[in-house]
């Protein structure tokens, strides 16, 4: 406790905040790596007019409220105010849109990952780069509202990411992590910047439209892991922490995408390592030894914190229908007058699932709360389906629940394991899916046919992944890599479990993914006749 308490009064203490899809969360952590505070702010996207957003003013409350959170911890538990740091790192869900003119103001609302409204564009640019720009990059967005003549387009002299948004604001440098900025244009790992000879042919495209643009200059500037993006100002330090007890100049180290940041907090940066992280979104990473075969629409090329390439699998939909689903069972209890806490609740239902049938009893889900550009769904729409025989119990419900969130990862992964051969030792989860002990783990296991470690706190990855880049930037020897930083000093002792996958329950997910796949048309139909 002392140490700690030295720590924290000689600023040796890093700060990684991340903006997730329903709550902001900033967690603290000490010099030895394990965190000593956290605080977190709930907040939703809305749909607006048809689009996914997020107001940029919840932006500031739900980042000053967590921040606000975590010092009052700090001072509950060790007796001291917060007022000095080692470094910081904001993170954020990646891609989508947010465009600013040469005045700072906002052009549009901000589109988030969440919307599929760039099929077009996507399309296009993907033959003419002869690479996979998925429909929620940034790119694809800019591009879309070049085809679709929006007026501001014109006007833009900015675009970044929403991590890229924050850390301007705090700052003043437009800058970005290189794994967040591959969300937003391809990347050249070589050079570690985007790709010249793409960027060329999209001028082309820009000349074409008759718009006077230049992409570089509306890109944020690429940084790796390590490398120094700016200080705080004395404007960000008010915009942290308007009670004024966060001093100006404190470091920031490049700001991060979501799929970077749990990269990190899971070790999984290195050639033969992978991740999945499973939260409102569903995404699986495999770091490469080479490059792949060919294109596929399915497998995004991203890279990590430092630069290496990466094979995404990126799903759109994973815990809102189940989310939805567990709210409707807590509201059931209360109305007999039983009040059960939701960590409590959703272990007993996470639990009810391995008492579950290998198959779910014939039962079939569909979790598209929005579209699936991986099973070409356009929109979405949360479908249970059943045959009357079908065999609907709590624990098969409860099962398919969890199957339907693995279900278009599950597509996805073939195309890596079985078309490219890519083989990883094993997987590491993180995210809210596995913060009930071995269920998620073990059906996702048995899924996609590859052993699933959870290290210790996975639920909490990705502000605790953000603090250790922060604490990388200051702490790292001038020739260690991240992936020794993190191997040597971080995950020395790292406590987790590993569930290996099952015969029946693989057997039983097989059997689901046959009548996920051939009931898609009845999820395509659901969208068209439900408006």
């Amino acid at each position: 406790m002392d140490q700690i308490k030295d720590a924290i009064n000689a600023g040796k203490t890093f700060l990684g905040i991340e903006l997730g899809s329903s709550r902001i969360k900033a967690v603290l952590i000490g010099e030895d790596f394990s965190p000593l505070a956290s605080g977190s702010y709930d907040w939703e996207n809305r749909l607006e007019q048809g689009i996914w957003t997020y107001h940029l003013e919840d932006v500031w409350t739900g980042l000053q409220e967590s921040f606000a959170r975590l010092s009052a911890e700090v001072r509950s538990r060790y007796g001291l105010p917060l007022t000095r740091l080692g470094s910081a790192g904001i993170s954020a869900m990646m891609h989508g849109y947010l465009a600013f003119d040469a005045q700072g103001a906002l052009l549009a609302p901000f589109r988030t990952w969440r919307n599929t409204t760039t099929e077009e564009a996507a399309g296009i640019l993907s033959d003419r780069f002869h690479f996979n720009i998925p429909q929620r990059w940034s790119i694809a967005h800019l591009y879309q509202a070049m085809l679709n003549k929006e007026g501001h387009v014109r006007d833009i002299a900015f675009l970044t990411t929403l991590a890229g948004y924050v850390h301007w604001k705090l700052t003043g440098e437009k800058v970005l992590g290189i794994g967040d900025a591959s969300g937003m244009f391809p990347i050249d790992s070589g050079t570690k910047t985007y790709h010249q000879g793409m960027m060329d042919r999209f001028d082309a495209l820009v000349r074409d439209a008759g718009l006077d643009l230049k992409l570089r200059s509306l890109l944020p500037a690429v940084l790796s892991a390590g490398e120094q993006a700016g200080v705080l100002s004395a404007q960000g330090a008010r915009l942290l922490d308007p009670a004024g007890n966060i001093p100006a100049g404190i470091p920031l180290c490049p700001p991060e995408g979501d799929a970077g940041t749990g990269m990190v907090a899971t070790n999984s940066v290195a050639e033969r390592t992978g991740n999945v992280s499973a939260g409102t979104s569903i995404f699986a990473m495999a770091v490469l030894e080479k490059p792949l075969s060919g294109v596929y629409p399915e497998i995004d090329m991203v890279t990590t914190p430092s630069g290496k390439p990466v094979a995404m699998v990126h799903c759109n939909n994973c815990t809102s229908d189940l989310d939805a689903w567990f709210r409707l069972f807590n509201e059931v209890l209360q109305g007999f007058g039983v009040r059960a806490a939701k960590p409590a609740l959703y272990d007993a239902l996470y639990g009810k699932a391995l008492e579950g049938e290998a198959d779910g009893g014939g039962l079939l889900s569909y979790n598209y709360y929005g579209g699936e550009p991986i099973t070409a769904s356009e929109q979405g729409r949360p479908l249970l389906v059943r045959r009357p025989d079908s065999s609907l119990t709590l624990a098969n419900f409860v099962r398919v629940l969890l199957y339907a969130a693995m279900g278009t990862l599950k597509i996805g992964m073939d195309i890596l394991t079985e078309k490219e051969g890519i083989r990883l030792d094993r997987l590491l989860g993180h995210g809210g899916l596995f913060k009930t002990p071995q269920v998620g783990q073990r059906l996702m296991a048995s899924a996609l046919n590859v052993p699933v470690a959870v290290m210790a706190g996975a639920g909490e990855g990705g502000p605790w992944g953000m603090a250790l880049l922060a604490a990388y930037g200051i702490r790292r020897a001038s020739a260690e890599t991240l992936e020794d930083f993190l191997g040597r000093r971080v995950f020395v002792r790292a406590d987790g479990t590993t569930a290996e996958p099952d015969a029946k329950d693989r057997q039983g997910f097989a059997a689901f993914m046959e009548r996920y796949k051939a009931g898609l048309p009845i999820e395509r139909a659901a969208a068209e006749y439900l408006k």
